[in-house]
């Protein structure tokens, strides 16, 4: 028997095409039909995305017609306008018969202002600039002369000023007040009186003088233990260049105590001026090992001991607390081994001590110079000029103005030195001379009455007490007590409670 044939399915075309690969991975048999399909495929995609690629240009419509003037009285009848804008908001009513202009804008009453008196500037320009008039001004002025001297006012002292109404817009304000403080201890008013008149009403301000005393332990540093015991900045640098200029900043001890006074005035009103330096010392061993005060001599003041020794200004001081090593002229030098010329003196101090300006001058050089290595010269003025050098730190810049005394760097031993130590060159019309041919600085003996004088403002300062000027100020509650501090004898005298004291 035969068996039929078996039947075979024949695909159509819609399962052809979609077995047909129209997206391969274009990474395999690159150059194979199979390949160029897919890259057709992906071309005809592209340009079909690109065709799709909306346009981006200006969309036109009508534009809407702006409001008329009624509709923006009625938008703004509604708005709430802040009052930075001058909030104009409500429906705008037209003048009726009660409304009438005015001839002329009207003028404030009077003028509150307050100016400044600036550096170089003089009280009378400032009251000008004002709107002070003229004959105001010049009141003004003779009644301030005659309690203070303008020319004592401090530069950026505020003045208060009020001006009162004019007569016509084209007359001055006149002057109704001004109020100001003439000096720490004195304030000024000028008032003008029911008559017409301008006075002058004085207001004097009590102040304790009472001066800063601050003390403590030197530590790893006399400056940062200074500071913090309290004492303002510029006078511990001058405590420094002063204990400097009797002995090495290195010799002191960390055990060691330092003692200062410094000028203080706290007036009533709760202002507080600092002064300048009066008392510098430094102890061991609770005994003084250093005691310099600060006193008057003829039309300057001066540094002296507790012995009543100090010095009297010379042409040149010295330029550093030291001996002198080696002199000024011909010797065997000790690095290069042949005699030549030593044209100045070495000073003998230890690494890091400070080097003063011998007197004012201008710093014309200031650097590295050759086997005088850091080195600083410094012009006086006719031709004569000064130069330092092996300095371990230079502090003065080049051009800058610097004072007698005044720190231009410290000792070392830079350029050719065995050693740290200060030479010190003295320039005639750019030659160097012996320096020993101008005198350095001389000590001054007091004696007499200057000295016992000396002797008490020195017992004076010891006796103030550290921290005593920045104790509350106690006000006298007897009649039969005697104030020991300054304001209190001043407050104490004007209400009758006690005599001051002295």
């Amino acid at each position: 028997m035969m068996q039929p044939l078996r039947s075979v399915s024949i695909p159509d075309w819609r399962e052809r095409l979609a077995a047909i690969d129209w997206v391969p991975d274009l990474g395999e048999d690159i150059g194979s039909l199979r390949w160029f399909r897919g890259l057709g495929t992906l071309t005809l995609l592209s340009v079909a995305a690109l065709s799709l690629v909306p346009d981006f240009g200006p969309v036109y419509g009508a534009q809407p017609a702006m409001p008329t003037s009624t509709q923006m009285e009625e938008a703004r009848a509604q708005m709430i306008t802040p009052l930075a804008y001058g909030s104009d908001t409500g429906r705008r009513m037209a003048a009726n018969d009660s409304v009438r202009a005015l001839a002329a804008s009207p003028e404030r009453p009077r003028i509150e202002l307050t100016a400044t008196l600036g550096r170089g500037d003089s009280f009378a320009r400032v009251l000008q600039r004002a709107g002070v008039g003229g004959n105001d001004a010049t009141q003004a002025l003779a009644l301030v002369s005659s309690a203070a001297s303008t020319a004592e006012i401090e530069p950026g002292t505020p003045i208060a000023i009020v001006l009162g109404r004019r007569t016509s817009k084209n007359s001055a304000r006149p002057l109704e007040s001004l109020d100001f403080r003439a000096r720490f201890d004195l304030r000024l008013a000028v008032n003008r009186s029911a008559a017409g008149g301008l006075t002058l009403d004085r207001q004097p301000i009590a102040v304790d003088a009472t001066p800063l005393r601050v003390r403590g332990v030197v530590g790893p540093s006399l400056y940062r233990s200074a500071r913090a015991a309290g004492a303002p900045a510029e006078a511990v640098q001058d405590f420094l260049k002063v204990i400097a200029s009797r002995t090495q900043l290195s010799n002191i001890g960390a055990t060691d105590e330092f003692d200062l006074v410094v000028e203080y005035k706290r007036a009533a009103t709760g202002e507080v001026q600092i002064g300048n330096l009066m008392f510098a010392g430094i102890e061991r061993g609770g005994k003084p090992r250093i005691q310099m005060l600060k006193w008057n001599v003829g039309n300057g003041s001066q540094w002296f001991e507790a012995s009543g020794v100090g010095e009297s200004r010379g042409q040149l001081s010295r330029p550093v607390n030291g001996g002198i090593s080696s002199g000024f002229g011909m010797r065997r030098h000790p690095i290069l081994g042949y005699k030549r010329m030593h044209s100045g003196l070495d000073f003998k101090a230890g690494y890091g001590a400070p080097i003063f300006a011998a007197t004012d001058g201008v710093v014309a050089y200031a650097g590295r110079k050759g086997g005088y290595g850091n080195f600083v010269q410094l012009n006086h003025g006719g031709g004569i000029a000064t130069g330092y050098a092996h300095m371990s730190r230079i502090v003065a810049g080049p051009g800058q103005r610097v004072r007698q005394g005044q720190i231009i760097g410290y000792v070392g031993s830079t350029g050719l030195s065995t050693g740290p130590h200060l030479h010190y060159e003295l320039y005639r019309d750019g030659r160097p001379v012996n320096p020993l041919s101008i005198t350095f600085t001389q000590r001054a003996q007091l004696s007499g009455g200057d000295l016992s004088r000396f002797k008490g403002e020195l017992a004076r300062l010891k006796a103030v007490k550290p921290g005593a000027a920045l104790a509350p100020l106690p006000a006298a509650s007897r009649r039969n007590d005697v104030p020991e501090r300054e304001i209190d004898r001043i407050s104490a005298a004007k209400i009758g409670l006690a005599k001051p004291a002295g």
